[in-house]
């Protein structure tokens, strides 16, 4: 039997979070190995596991992934959260994209200088509210079914869901004009793996402190 996949990153969310999502939502026990200085990264990178010298990395049934998106579309398709055919193989890659665009300037906005936060926090808001949270609103609309594609839970619905909830910590009130995504939040909540990945003492990562930042642009230079 194989071993429960390791996971080589930073002891925070970053680019690691949706994998940790997505292995948990999947009901999938991980590891972490965590990259706590330079040394910790150097010595991947030299030892090989690195393709391109960048992490996350995880190590997954005798392999060594690297690139996000690989390892994710990887786990979505072997636990079978990638749709039934190529349609809907579609769909899931276009909402999952969406959703990676807004979550990409949320993990970016702690890294800015401080003069550029306010205004980045605002085009963030702007962005869920007018750009990205009205295609899931009516994509719900449209089919009257509880997930994003085929009616059936897929990566789609664990990324918008982490979308969600990473909106709601600039702004916790983003999805009043929402209804179909609060009620999609509260029932995404609450399947068990995800239920459980959602309570304290779960491998989920806080959002980033200033602690945090400095140690990763120590790490990352």
């Amino acid at each position: 039997m194989a071993g429960k996949p390791r996971l080589h990153y930073t002891k925070g969310r970053g680019k690691m979070e949706s994998i940790r999502w997505l292995l948990a939502a999947a009901g999938v026990e991980f590891e972490e190995e965590f990259i706590e200085t330079k040394e910790d990264l150097e010595k991947l990178r030299n030892g090989g596991a690195l393709m391109f010298q960048q992490v996350p990395m995880v190590e997954i049934d005798g392999m060594k992934m690297v690139q996000t998106r690989a390892i994710l579309s990887y786990i979505a398709a072997k636990y079978n959260l990638y749709g039934k055919d190529l349609k809907e193989r579609a769909w899931i890659d276009m909402f999952v994209e969406g959703t990676t665009d807004l979550m990409g300037m949320i993990m970016y906005l702690p890294f800015q200088p401080a003069d550029a936060k306010e205004k980045n926090l605002a085009l963030i808001i702007e962005r869920a509210t007018t750009r990205y949270f009205p295609v899931y609103e009516r994509a719900l609309k449209d089919h009257g079914h509880d997930y994003l594609v085929g009616n059936k839970l897929s990566w789609a619905d664990i990324h918008l869901l982490e979308a969600i909830l990473m909106v709601e910590e600039c702004k916790p009130d983003i999805l009043s004009g929402f209804p179909l995504l609060q009620a999609f939040k509260g029932r995404t909540s609450n399947i068990p793996t995800i239920k459980k990945f959602l309570q304290p003492g779960s491998q989920r990562k806080p959002p980033p402190d200033e602690k945090f930042i400095a140690s990763v642009r120590k790490i990352f230079n």
